[in-house]
């Protein structure tokens, strides 16, 4: 994943109320949650989950699913893996002696 990318999905989770959304959603599986299911359990009124899950779509971390009438909104683990992964490229290195 390049820093781009890293970047801006970072700063879409940085708001509590996508990053709660996020969180609700991975924690609902590979299934996601329906629209509705989401305004109900995080209390958020419809324009503003719609301009929510509309900024975590953009950022690549969740995508949308129409079934019948109801609208799902499904995480992206690729996605999430690959923040993690970032985040966990480097960590716990040792400098070498030449870096010291």
């Amino acid at each position: 994943m390049n820093t781009e990318l890293v970047a801006k999905a970072f700063k879409e989770l940085g708001h509590p109320s996508r990053l709660s959304i996020f969180r609700a959603l991975v924690k609902a599986g590979p299934n996601g949650l329906p629209v509705g299911e989401l305004k109900q359990t995080l209390d958020i009124p419809n324009s503003t989950l719609s301009h929510h899950v509309s900024a975590l779509v953009t950022a690549g971390l969740i995508h949308q699913h129409r079934q019948g009438t109801t609208l799902y909104c499904i995480p992206i683990y690729e996605t999430l893996e690959g923040l993690i992964e970032f985040l966990m490229k480097d960590c716990c290195m040792a400098p070498s002696k030449e870096e010291v």
